[in-house]
Parts: structure tokens; sequence; C-alpha cells
């Protein structure tokens, strides 16, 4: 099993340049690149289980996006949007397929050569954004639990969550913390949660433990008014009618982002994904565990 190797990108915004962290596992010299970015509050850490099982195949790539983990924070927080996180994707993308640019034109045989995606929340609408693009280097998709359609109490739930500046005692306030919003994960064992927990969890300088992100993430939700929803949802439907890769929708069964009626309507347009669903889990799947990395693993390289 590879070891991951921490490294960072230098992107731009309006407002300055931010030094992007992200995890890569695997040959850097792989033309195989799979690209992991997580869910609104998480890390790249969440797929050290799902990169370590693919480091086999792949040049396994997984970004902190800006504002949260080792990433730098946004100078302005109404930057912390989608748009933004894409053109830090395609700096991302390109500083990774330099060094092996050769070795992929070498194996341009090879389908599964260039970028392939996997996506939770929204990393999913990064992806989906991104593969929409003419001359895309996206070449497989997978959506975990998102889609063109968000169910607005569901975004107020995680614009209320995002913006609380909280502050634990210890580590095992926060842990308990994490654990008991985090229930939609499904079932997990303790050591799965200690994980989960550890991830996104940092100890402050006066020895309180905080979640380990900007909390100003939650402008843009704050600023979010039904036209600006309607308008969004339209430009997330158009943008997934674009895509031509091979798509992969998984669903948690309960989720309340993902609508079992909105999954049902991807798989009639666009690239009409295959559709997997999870039972028991709501938003998100976590790909942690070796049943749900297979799911995966099934799709990215068959």
């Amino acid at each position: 099993m590879s070891e991951a190797r921490l490294k960072s990108v230098q992107c731009s915004s309006p407002a300055g340049l931010h030094r992007m962290a992200y995890k890569e596992w695997g040959d850097p010299a792989n033309p195989r690149v799979l690209v992991c970015v997580h869910g609104v509050t998480r890390v790249a850490d969440d797929f050290d289980a799902l990169a370590a099982s693919l480091s086999d195949r792949y040049r396994v790539v997984c970004p902190d996006v800006a504002g949260r983990g080792r990433s730098e924070r946004l100078r302005d927080p109404a930057d912390y949007a989608v748009p933004q996180y894409v053109a830090d994707m395609v700096t991302l993308i390109a500083r990774v397929t330099q060094d092996s640019a050769k070795d992929g034109a070498e194996d341009g045989a090879d389908g599964d050569a260039g970028v392939h995606w996997f996506g939770t929340s929204m990393g999913g609408l990064v992806g989906m954004i991104l593969a929409s693009f003419a001359d895309s280097p996206v070449r497989r998709l997978v959506l975990n639990d998102i889609g063109p359609v968000l169910d607005p109490a569901a975004l107020a739930r995680i614009g209320e969550y995002i913006g609380q500046d909280l502050r634990f005692a210890s580590y095992e306030a926060g842990a308990a913390y994490v654990r008991e919003v985090s229930g939609a994960f499904g079932p997990h064992s303790d050591a799965e949660w200690d994980k989960l927990a550890r991830d996104v969890l940092v100890r402050l300088p006066d020895g309180q433990w905080t979640r380990h992100y900007d909390p100003r993430l939650a402008a843009p939700f704050a600023a979010l008014t039904p036209q600006r929803a309607r308008a969004d949802e339209a430009r997330l439907w158009q943008a997934f009618d674009a895509i031509r890769c091979p798509t992969l929708l998984v669903r948690g069964a309960l989720s309340d982002l993902l609508s079992r009626a909105t999954a049902e309507e991807m798989t009639r347009r666009g690239p009409r994904p295959r559709l997997v669903e999870i039972p028991g889990v709501g938003h998100a799947p976590t790909f942690v565990q070796p049943e749900q990395i297979a799911i995966a693993r099934a799709f990215l390289t068959g």
C-alpha cells in the first residue's frame, strides 16, 4: 500500500492568490489520475481508504478545497462558490498532469488514461461543471449523492450547521458532536467514527478544539434567494445535460439532499448515469467501507 504525499498548488481568486493543499497517492508518473473532492465541510483525508485502495491503478489526488483543512482561506467569503472551486481544480489538474503528460501520450491506448473524478456532494457539483465543458479532461465521473436539484430544507440545514463557530473543551467532546451531526453517514465502527472526527477537528492554541474550516463558508448560503436557487438549478441541469463521459450516480437511500425523483430524472438525461442506491445511508455515503469502495472500483476501472 502506497503512502500519501502532501503537496500544494497556488491558485487565484478575484481577491488574490491562495494555496490549495492536496494529498497524492500512487505512482506520480501514472497517466491515470483520479481526483477525489470532498463535501462542503469535509477534507481530503475523507478519501484515505478509497485512495489507498485505488492507488494500485491510479495516481489519486485529493485536495482540501479552499477554506478547509490544510488549504488557505479565501480573502473574500463571497468566493466560496462552485465557480471558484472549478477554477482551482483546473489549476490542480494542470499541475498534476504536467509531470505525467509524456507518459500519458505514450499510454493513449489505455481507456483509463486521463482524469477520472469522484465527487461527494459539493465535490460532485464541481465535477459536474468541469465534466460539462467542451474538451473536458474528465473521462469518467462519479457523483456521490448530488444532482442539479438541491432540496431547500437540506440546504438551510447545511447553511446553519456551517456557520456555527463552535469550540469544544476536549477532542472527545468535538468527536461526539461530529458523530451526532453526521448520523446520516450511516452505520460505522467506533474506529471509523474516530477517523471521521479526527479528519475535521483541529486543536487551537488555547487547547480547545474546533472544526477545521473557515466559518465564513456560510456566507453564500445566507445570500441565497429563491430566485438565485432557481437560476442555479437551471444552470446545473444545463451542465448535467452537456456531460458525455460515463457517469455513476450514487445515492444514499435516505438522502435528504438528492431525492429519489431527481436521481431517476438524472438517469434519463445527459450522460444517463447508472444509479446505485446504498441502503441505510443518508447524505452522504462515506466510501470508507470495503463494500462501498468496491462500487467505485468496479465503475472506475471497469
